[in-house]
């Protein structure tokens, strides 16, 4: 008897899940025939024999991820008898029903080194179409961006097992490829229906209701990487309304900006069950879509905990609640990543009051989840501090973008060993070119300094490169973010590919996608490689800041100044400029920060080089 077992090799393989099985039990197989698909973090592999045999069990079935040397299967020598089931001993916890022949699994795919499961945004393909190698098959939420997945085999798409909204760890099936659907649901009742990776809800809470044939839910989308709940600013569409995709549905606070959330189903609204001020976490319903409203109300009145946001509590149960004698609480129930359990409308009004959700203590909702009417009307602390006024002082809650500028900051500083570098550059020359570039069509002295570090950035790799774990990623282009100042903080859209750009399409492109982001919808969010903020237009002369994660850098830019230079052993007044660069020294060493500097230096100094 010869054990098959996951490779050793290469030394960064860490661990292998089964996609496939070429073989079955009881196969003869020759040398060199290919048994098993294996996805590691990287490739997916194909195991071959390395002897002739009878594959006489199976031992680890498609879903299941070893460990480099553990056990896929046995062969036997040729002719032998295939082996008996194994016995309750001899069988791996792990091991599943065996994958028919012509059924191939879609998994979810490792898309980046720190990607532990990801969320499917949309199918773009349904059941019955069938695609082929390189098709995009679905767009799903990792970590770090939303990612189109491509097929990787072709055929015909027989079964989805993870919708859209679901959260699926890597490498488990979101859906199965075959040209027999009996063939696949068979397989899918073998493994007990447990297809699918979304995290079943705790055992506290009742299991949801299913939405009904009809009812189409509308849900708070994930609007950026670090969205975990937005804030309803207004509805633009009311019950009874016939919407179209695309139709503008309501305006939503996210952590960085305002934006617009637009349909992606048509129908009609019956219900809102989010209102505006309601703070709503990403992937949860805000409404439905339906043509009959008492399959919707039936639906709602079904949940554990109903979507829409709970009526507040009486004035009289307040004031009871207010005066009740204290005594012993539960602590506040939290999800797993340490947010307390509260609804919506709970959020609002202990805001509105001042209360911290976490000292009210477990909630009477499902699991401990907080209800309006579990706010009391007072904080149990202290009454809530009135607002501030002229000349008083006064306490405010951030809002979610400024909490999450806070936290981004924090965890930059905290993180990345930033270290810094400062250089002035003649401006003279710059601002000659400046104006006569300006003369031709409308830019700015930004638009010359971003022009000439996308130009840096092509040639230097370690300034378009990021820490991700242990490896680091190289972009292939000069994406670059433009800080820009708006009431609630800074937000940063970025210049996709800007060293590909003359100055007069950069000059273009920046404003467009500045007034955007004044107005709410950032460009390229999250895909910028490095950053530049300058605070020249405000007069100062030099600053330092802090590195937007997970860039390489970031160019503090001061303002174009008169200063007196010496020159060829004279002195003379002359324009100049102050820029700070603060650098990643994780990936950006010393020399590579100077030679940055001193390209910005001679492109500004001698601008027609930009032109």
């Amino acid at each position: 008897m010869h054990t098959i077992t996951l490779p050793q090799t290469p030394a960064s393989l860490t661990d292998g899940t089964v996609v496939r099985w070429f073989k079955q039990a009881g196969d003869p197989v020759a040398s060199g025939d290919v048994l098993v698909e294996v996805q590691t973090q990287r490739d997916r592999v194909h195991i071959q024999a390395d002897r002739d045999g009878v594959l006489t069990e199976i031992l680890a079935g498609p879903g299941t991820t070893l460990r480099p040397g553990e056990p896929l299967a046995r062969l036997d020598d040729p002719g032998a008898a295939p082996a008996t089931a194994p016995t309750a001993e001899a069988a791996p916890a792990t091991a599943s029903a065996p994958q028919p022949d012509g059924v191939v699994t879609v998994i979810m795919p490792k898309a980046g080194n720190t990607m532990e499961e990801g969320t499917i945004i949309t199918w773009h393909v349904k059941e019955g179409d069938t695609i082929a190698v390189g098709d995009v098959l679905f767009e799903v939420e990792t970590d770090k961006a939303a990612v189109e997945v491509e097929a990787t085999d072709a055929g015909r798409l027989a079964r989805i097992v993870a919708n859209e909204g679901d959260i699926v760890p890597i490498f488990d099936p979101v859906a199965y490829l075959a040209d027999d659907d009996a063939a696949v649901d068979a397989y899918l009742a073998a493994q007990g229906g447990a297809t699918t990776g979304t995290a079943p809800a705790p055992a506290a809470e009742a299991a949801p209701a299913a939405v009904p044939d009809g009812v189409v839910p509308v849900i708070m989308p994930k609007a950026g990487n670090t969205m975990e709940e937005g804030t309803i600013i207004t509805w633009r569409v009311k019950a009874g309304d016939t919407i179209a995709v695309g139709d503008v549905l309501f305006e939503v606070e996210t952590d960085k900006a305002a934006v617009e959330v637009e349909a992606t189903d048509a129908g009609r609204l019956a219900r809102i069950v989010a209102d505006e001020g309601d703070i709503v976490a990403v992937f949860d319903p805000v409404a439905y879509l339906a043509d009959d409203d008492a399959t919707v109300d039936a639906y709602l009145a079904a949940q554990p905990s109903t979507t829409a946001a709970p009526a507040p509590a009486a004035p009289a149960a307040a004031a009871t609640a207010a005066s009740a004698p204290s005594v012993a609480q539960a602590p506040a129930a939290r999800t797993a990543g340490g947010r307390v359990k509260a609804s919506p409308a709970a959020r609002k009004l202990a805001a509105e009051r001042g209360i911290d959700l976490a000292a009210i203590g477990a909630g009477s909702g499902p699991g401990g989840r907080i209800l309006s009417s579990d706010v009391p009307a007072t904080s149990p602390a202290a009454a809530p501090r009135p607002a501030a006024v002229a000349g008083q002082a006064g306490r405010t809650p951030m809002s979610s973008m400024r909490r999450a500028i806070a936290g981004n900051l924090q965890a930059s500083k905290q993180t990345i060993p930033h270290f810094y570098m400062e250089i002035t550059v003649g401006a003279d020359a710059m601002m000659d070119f400046y104006r006569g570039e300006k003369a031709k069509y409308k830019c700015s002295v930004n638009d010359v300094v971003v022009r000439a570090v996308s130009t840096a950035i092509a040639e230097l790799p370690a300034l378009r490169s990021q820490v991700d774990g242990n490896d680091v990623i190289t972009h292939p282009n000069a994406n670059i973010g433009i800080a820009v100042g708006i009431d609630e903080g800074l937000v940063v859209p970025v210049l996709a590919a800007a060293e590909h750009l003359s100055l007069q399409q950069l000059a273009v492109e920046t404003r467009r996608i500045v007034e955007a982001a004044r107005n709410g919808k950032i460009a390229n969010m999250g895909r910028g490689v490095f950053t530049i903020s300058n605070m020249g237009m405000f007069g100062i002369h030099r600053f330092s800041a802090i590195i937007n994660p997970p860039e390489s850098g970031i160019l503090a830019v001061g303002a174009v100044r008169e200063d007196t230079v010496v020159t060829d052993g004279a002195i003379k007044a002359a324009k100049v400029m102050t820029m700070t660069l603060s650098c990643d020294h994780r990936i950006v060493d010393g020399l590579v920060a100077a030679q940055f500097l001193g390209r910005i230096k001679e492109l500004l100094e001698e601008p027609t080089l930009l032109a």
